[in-house]
């Protein structure tokens, strides 16, 4: 099983690439607090490096800003490449679903109303309704 999940703080705004087949995508690095105090009484960080694509990827451009907190599941990938003649290897996360957790309201880049923009997003068609209490069934 290869599962990861990671709740941090984007250390950037997320940059919308495009492949040469056509595909979005972004590399983004998310800041995970650890869990317990360092000598100096501080929390170190550890900072993740990840990457989403499609729907996810727009998502992040669009909405994400750094500083924001999110929570994110994924899977960890490796790559080997050559610099300089010598083989290196990369990890990183391949997101699947990204959500903005903290309690700021949601605004995108393009300053649309808040209220018209997804929290989250995991790869599925842009398609949120609103809808109130009195169109619950329950």
């Amino acid at each position: 099983m290869n599962t990861v999940v990671l709740i941090g703080n984007l250390t950037a705004n997320p940059e919308l690439r495009t492949t040469q087949s056509g595909i979005n995508m972004v590399n983004f690095t998310v800041a995970v607090q650890r869990r317990y105090k360092n000598d100096q009484g501080r929390y170190d960080a550890d900072f993740i490096r990840c990457v989403a694509w499609r729907q996810t990827a727009d998502f992040l451009h669009e909405y994400a800003t750094a500083g924001r907190k999110v929570a994110l599941t994924g899977e960890l990938q490796s790559r080997t490449y050559d610099k300089d003649g010598q083989k290196r290897t990369l990890f990183e996360v391949v997101a699947n679903s990204v959500e903005l957790i903290d309690k700021r309201g949601v605004e995108s880049r393009d300053d649309r109303p808040a209220d018209a923009q997804p929290g989250s997003h995991s790869g599925q068609a842009n398609a949120f309704t609103e809808v109130t209490d009195d169109e619950l069934p329950f």
